[in-house]
């Protein structure tokens, strides 16, 4: 039976962030789908039950209820005791990245692979803008791994379990690891951890209904 409940579809990358940290440190986990192309998560049911924010992912937990990706990798961190520090300036370093990830990185990546995978918008100037921060990003992350295998402490931690949350999709948004190798490197360590499984294995919904 299942301990963990989390609340998730195929194709959220922040959703994957959570069911890679629960599959990594071997969990007892259920997914449980959320119909968000649909508009599940605008449903009065769902933020009055699930997640007022009306997002997911959120995990469920001996009676808590978890919402955003970074709190859950903190807790699940915390609870099993991998993938974390070893003292408070580590924390506060896996912290650092972490929001960083979610305010410079995740946003612009998986607003601009919405926009060309989902939404179908083609190229546009909001595309245009949300690339350019997007390669400025990567560059960042580039230039920090040409000295370090992980991003904090030399060791796999969830930091780096938040910042690959999309990027395992570049082919969505269009961005070749040629042009960023630290980063496709550090993807290759993070896909040899025991337990990796890809976003579209690990959560229910893909393909979405009409796609090949």
């Amino acid at each position: 039976m299942a301990e963990y409940t989390l609340h998730c579809f195929a194709q959220s990358g922040n959703a994957y962030k959570a069911a890679l940290m629960l599959n990594l440190c071997g969990a007892k986990w259920a997914p449980r789908f959320v119909d968000f192309f649909n508009g599940e998560t605008r449903s009065a049911e769902y933020r009055e039950r699930i997640n007022a924010l009306g997002e997911v992912p959120v995990l469920e937990h001996r009676g808590r209820l978890l919402s955003q990706s970074g709190v859950i990798l903190d807790y699940l961190a915390c609870t099993f005791a991998r993938f974390g520090w070893h003292d408070d300036d580590e924390r506060r370093e896996i912290l650092r990245w972490i929001l960083w990830d979610n305010h410079k990185l995740t946003s612009y990546i998986a607003t601009l692979r919405y926009m060309l995978q989902f939404a179908k918008t083609g190229d546009t100037p909001v595309t245009e803008f949300l690339r350019g921060r997007t390669n400025g990003a990567l560059a960042i992350l580039d230039k920090h791994l040409d000295t370090t295998p992980f991003a904090v402490a030399g060791r796999a931690t969830i930091a780096d379990l938040s910042m690959c949350g999309y990027l395992f999709w570049n082919d969505e948004f269009g961005v070749s690891w040629d042009d960023y190798p630290n980063v496709g490197e550090w993807l290759e360590r993070i896909r040899a951890l025991p337990g990796w499984v890809h976003p579209y294995e690990l959560m229910p919904g893909h393909p979405l209904p009409g796609r090949s």
